[in-house]
């Protein structure tokens, strides 16, 4: 269902140039009529909103029940920051984050990670953009496994494109839900971004081209 909340959070996408409609191709290698990417989110206004539409999910889910938040590098890591500064900002809840290095640092300090460094016993959750084919999502697995005997609970992203992965009849968020036991929470999915077009009038082609695309990829609740 498009909610108020959830239209508000497309036409914010929309305006800071980060949803976009058209021909593109995704890191699966599909050809898809839009295309997001939180990379060009790029003044504070847009960092400060974005942060408190990610803490706004993340206290609805889960309120204060987790120790510490991880943004993959490198779109994750502005990501868990604007989270964790709205979280306090906005619902006075104070939780630490951290990212990780692309390359392990050999000097000063060292280690793989950067900010807060998890504890055994840690409930960490994952800020990320987008989940196409879940690669990003595994690759985090791996190195958060590898901080200590953590437990990886949830992770938030800003949209859900529902799009099947390596299983038939499955999406790739599905497949990482089972491999993992995660529990993945999008700001918007697919489905609300279809609806707003609808709603909005847009060029019918285009709305006829998304559900053709819909059709063939996505796994649709």
């Amino acid at each position: 269902m498009l909610t108020p909340q959830k239209k508000e959070f497309i036409q914010f996408m929309l305006s800071a140039g980060v949803l976009r409609f058209g021909q593109f191709v995704t890191k699966s290698g599909r050809s898809t009529q839009y295309f997001v990417n939180t990379g060009l989110y790029r003044t504070g206004a847009q960092l400060s909103r974005l942060g408190s539409c990610y803490a706004a999910l993340v206290k609805e889910t889960l309120g204060e029940d987790f120790d510490a938040m991880f943004g993959p590098a490198y779109k994750g890591i502005p990501l868990a920051a604007a989270c964790a500064g709205a979280l306090w900002r906005d619902h006075q809840i104070d939780k630490p984050y951290f990212f990780n290095r692309k390359e392990a640092k050999d000097h000063g300090e060292g280690g793989v990670t950067v900010g807060y460094q998890p504890k055994d016993g840690d409930r960490i959750i994952i800020i990320e953009d987008v989940i196409t084919a879940g690669t990003a999502v595994r690759e985090s697995m791996s190195i958060l496994q590898g901080c200590g005997d953590v437990k990886v609970t949830d992770v938030f992203i800003s949209v859900n494109r529902c799009e099947v992965g390596q299983t038939p009849g499955k999406t790739a968020i599905m497949e990482v839900e089972e491999a993992f036991g995660l529990r993945v929470h999008p700001i918007v999915t697919v489905l609300d971004i279809h609806e707003y077009l609808k709603e909005n009038g847009t060029d019918p082609a285009l709305v006829q081209a998304m559900e053709g695309y819909m059709e063939r990829y996505c796994v649709l609740p």
